[in-house]
């Protein structure tokens, strides 16, 4: 078994009391302090958030778990409980999930996003189920007068063998609440887990399906109004006036007037992304009315001005520059264009790439576009809110609520401990819910209107609001010796208006001579995390410019691969690689090896890929075949590391979700701008992917290495578009360098 503190220098990892009528009530810090009995100090990850969870025994036997993360269809609420119950030893079937509302004084940044909650929450939850067990134990030692060595558990009971003395959790539950907590817990060896890996039904599934009322929409309250806003067509524009006589007599109107959600001297932090500050609102009875209100609105335009925001980010305080002027998407290539001729600022250089393309017989040069995208959340932005003098209550989907919690305190004037924040089950998050501005919009509204208010976006306001994933492009080149041998490799990418480079994974650290530039251009249209941010495009390009350049140098694509991986891991180029190389060799050899990479199949034409993100490594295989011009995919093949995986078959579903999503966004995903007008606005023309364009099958394998798990939301997603993008290749004979890739493949004669 491991060993593991309980606490940490001064810092108290876990508080124990009792419960009204009896019972342990044990509240914990994940980030308050945990470390294993080892003589170095564990270093805390890159991305670390503070999380907080809550256990509550009954003494009736009933036991309570409290799921602090925001649930938007990943299925947080059932894993991490389920890491909860397996330490404390317990019956699942026993077992009541509840939903914790936003409570930073009680659950520490209650965060959902980048793939961390399972990651970051894995010692924190066991160290926590185990040391509730162990003060259950403690107290039937003492109830019985044994010794605690003598005391084992049992799928929720307590059991002293030679005495033949037993008792639920519940009878010893007040008790245990008294005891001190012990300095260390031992956790359970993987070996014995009776929970963690097996397949458990999804908490909310019969809720779900059944319709309960879950979700930010179903949200109704006594004496509620309904309120929409209007936002300008066209990024680069503001309101000037606004004639809403109409909309006012109009039957069920209670107001229209306008709102400003950010003071312009207000520092933003990183999750402050919002498109338009001044927004025209309409509210009324009924969701029917104030929609037919707003169309009777008469709104005057005019364009902004250049400005500057500052942002406090995690790298700390930066002013970002809003220009004025109204963007197009064919501007926005040019000038893309333009970019990738001037050399980009120098992220990473190993060795001697000028000196290595100066010497070489041969260049390979492709060039990999891709345009901006809209979430679309299958549930429209909503938000209630309910703000009076004394306190705001704040309902709504969110996936980083401490963040605008900060926003609302500045906003509405108001101390950050008034305000309560509940936290509804999301329709969808991707990234977009960490971005709070409908919950500004809603409580602004309210503290207005002086009454209870449901903000609803139409899927066209949701659509052309912003937030969107950004547009990119990447240049890379290759130099190669007589021989066709690879002697450098550079990487030149950007984007609108940020770089998708992460400059040291792979390939960096398998090449001698790398070269790795990046730019950005400004912009007005505003951008967000969008599912596995930057890794969405920069995998497309760098794993389909690697499969053209293992054709180029004669070799198997996926065997190239492998020969890079080798050299990465027995004599890696520079020290700051951040991939495990025997890790993702290990998926590509797996997915070579459920994909019977080498025996042919008549008729079906394959793509492989392979990337390394959110601390986990995934290989894919794509198999396809073209009809009448459009692609039929039969099956794709995943081999995924990423750890010890908690819930089986919820792990197959998202990773499901994450190839056919991928699959979509790279065939038909696409969203253009003209004259900062957004060209799509609802699903009849943004085209995503329908149910007979879906894979026929999907096969997932998860490495087994008892290895600590890691982020499974997003890594299935980014190496799925070149895997397509190179089984169109083997299909049509032509590469695909510019998404959406249906474009391309439909002027194929």
């Amino acid at each position: 078994m491991t060993v593991v503190k309980t606490s940490i220098n001064r810092r108290k990892f876990l508080k124990v009391s009792s419960m009204a009528g009896g019972g342990l009530l044990l509240s914990f810090s994940w980030l308050a302090g945990w470390a294993q009995e080892q003589a170095e100090n564990l270093p805390l990850p890159k991305e670390w958030f503070e999380l907080n969870s809550y256990i509550k025994i009954g003494a009736d036997g009933s036991i309570t778990l409290m799921s602090p993360n925001p649930e938007f269809g990943s299925n947080v609420k059932t894993s991490m409980p389920m890491i909860l119950a397996e330490e404390l030893d317990i019956n699942w079937k026993d077992v009541t999930v509840e939903q914790a509302d936003f409570y930073p004084e009680r659950f520490e940044r209650q965060f959902t996003g980048g793939s961390q909650a399972i990651r970051q929450g894995w010692k924190h939850l066991r160290t926590a189920g185990a040391t509730a067990r162990r003060l259950l134990i403690n107290a039937a030692a003492k109830t019985w007068n044994v010794p605690e060595a003598e005391i084992t558990t049992e799928a929720g009971s307590l059991i002293h063998q030679s005495s033949g003395k037993k008792a639920g959790y519940g009878e010893m539950a007040s008790l245990a609440a008294t005891l001190p907590v012990p300095k260390e817990v031992l956790l359970k060896n993987t070996g014995n887990f009776k929970i963690i890996g097996s397949s458990i039904k999804n908490v909310e599934g019969k809720n779900i399906v059944t319709g309960k009322p879950l979700f930010g929409v179903d949200i109704r309250e006594e004496g509620m109004l309904v309120a929409m806003i209007t936002h300008p067509p066209a990024f680069g524009l503001k309101v000037k006036s606004v004639n809403d006589a109409a909309a006012k007599s109009m039957p069920g109107i209670k107001d229209v007037f306008t709102i400003k959600t950010l003071a312009d001297d207000y520092e933003r932090n990183g999750f402050d992304t919002t498109s338009f500050t001044e927004l025209v609102v309409v509210v009324g009875k009924t969701t029917w009315e104030v929609m037919n209100a707003k169309k009777a609105l008469k709104i005057e335009w005019e364009k902004i001005s250049d400005s500057n925001i500052v942002v406090a980010g995690w790298g700390g305080k930066q002013t970002v520059k809003i220009p004025a002027g109204l963007e197009s998407t064919t501007g926005h290539l040019a000038q893309m264009a333009e970019f990738s001729k001037k050399p980009g600022r120098i992220l990473r250089k190993d060795g001697d790439p000028e000196g290595a393309f100066s010497k070489a017989a041969k260049i390979l040069e492709r060039t990999y576009t891709a345009p901006f995208l809209a979430h679309n959340c299958m549930e429209p932005v909503n938000c209630y809110a309910h703000v009076t003098a004394d306190a705001a209550v704040i309902n709504g989907p969110i996936q980083a609520p401490e963040f605008i919690r900060n926003t609302l305190s500045a906003r509405l004037g108001m101390a950050k401990e008034k305000i309560h924040i509940k936290l509804a089950r999301m329709g969808g998050g991707f990234g977009q819910r960490a971005y709070g501005h409908h919950m500004v919009e809603a409580a602004i509204i309210s503290q207005k209107i002086q009454a209870p208010v449901k903000l609803m976006y139409t899927r066209e306001d949701d659509m052309t609001y912003g937030i969107y994933r950004p547009t990119y492009t990447a240049t890379y080149r290759a130099a190669l010796d007589a021989n066709n041998n690879l002697l450098a490799l550079h990487v030149k990418a950007g984007g609108i208006p940020e770089t998708p480079i992460h400059a040291d994974r792979f390939p960096a650290g398998a090449i001698d001579n790398y070269l790795a530039e990046g730019w950005q251009i400004e912009s007005n249209i505003t951008i967000g995390a969008f599912r596995a941010p930057r890794s969405n495009f920069i995998a497309s390009a760098e794993q389909s410019f690697l499969d053209e350049l293992a054709e180029t140098m004669g070799k198997d694509p996926l065997d190239f691969r492998l020969e890079l991986m080798e050299r990465a891991r027995t004599n890696p180029v520079g020290k700051n690689n951040d991939y495990d190389a025997e890790r993702y060799a290990g998926v590509l050899k797996l997915v070579k090896e459920k994909s019977k990479w080498n025996e042919a199949k008549p008729g079906v034409h394959r793509g492989v890929s392979a990337y390394f993100c959110h601390n986990s490594y995934v290989a894919e295989v794509v198999e396809l075949e073209i009809r009448n011009k459009k692609p039929i995919v039969h099956n794709v093949v995943a081999a995924v590391d990423c750890g010890i995986v908690i819930n089986p078959d919820a792990a197959i579903n998202m990773g499901e979700g994450g190839i056919v999503d991928g699959i979509g966004n790279a065939l038909y995903g696409e969203l253009t701008f003209k004259e900062g007008v957004p060209q799509k606005n609802n699903f009849n023309t943004y085209r995503m992917i329908r149910h007979g364009e879906a894979p026929k099958s999907i096969d997932i394998h998860f490495v087994d290495n008892k290895k600590d798990p890691t982020g499974l939301g997003e890594p299935l997603f980014p190496p799925v578009f070149a895997a397509v993008a190179n089984a169109l290749y083997k299909a049509t004979g032509k590469r695909f360098y510019t998404q959406p890739f249906m474009k391309e493949l439909e002027k194929l004669s």
